[in-house]
Parts: structure tokens; sequence; C-alpha cells
């Protein structure tokens, strides 16, 4: 038997599965991945972006997305968040060594 627990999703209470309940299939040939969280029918969809849909049951609850071009969505996301991470680094790095000649040149005037 199926445990069902409340989520919100988009701001909406929605009474759903667990996430280990969550199914993902990826279709090599058309590189479409869809992720579904529920087995009831599909009444309708949202997009999202020129490649990500939502699907809806009924009453507008989401229980599915679908990715096209899934393979490039992956590697796009990944890529950004890495180019995200290296940028905080050096800007840490840009803070740190600015600090380090400020520090420096107080004390030269001192």
């Amino acid at each position: 038997m199926l445990r069902r627990v409340n989520k919100s999703i988009f701001g909406l209470r929605r009474e759903g599965f667990p996430m280990s309940e969550a199914r993902m299939m990826y279709f090599e040939e058309d590189d479409v991945l869809h992720l579904s969280i529920s087995d009831e029918p599909e009444a309708g969809s949202v997009e999202l972006g020129p490649n990500i849909t939502v699907e809806l049951n009924a009453q507008g609850e989401m229980i599915g997305i679908e990715i096209l071009e899934a393979s490039h969505f992956i590697r796009d996301s990944i890529m950004e968040s890495v180019q995200a991470r290296v940028l905080r680094i050096s800007d840490f790095g840009a803070l740190a060594t600015a600090a380090s000649v400020s520090a420096v040149g107080a004390e030269v005037y001192a």
C-alpha cells in the first residue's frame, strides 16, 4: 500500500506520493526525460519553458514533468552551476586579494 503525504508544489498544497515513489524515464532515441510523481491521468499541461512541460491532473495539480532535449538541458544546468561556483570562488579570491592589498597599503601609510 502506498503511503500518501502532503507536499507543497508551486505554492499549492497537494496530497501526493512520497518522492521515493517518483519515477524517472529517459527515452534516449528522442532525448526526452519524463519525471512522474503520480499515476493519475493527465488532464492538461503548462509549458514552463521552450523544452519543459509540467503535466497536470484534473484538479490542476502537478503529476509529472517532461523535458525535451534532456541531455542538453542537464549539461547546460550543470555547466551553469559550475560556472556560478567558479565565479563565486574567483570573486572571493579577488575580494581577499583586494583586502590584503588594502591592509598592506594601510601599513605603508601608517
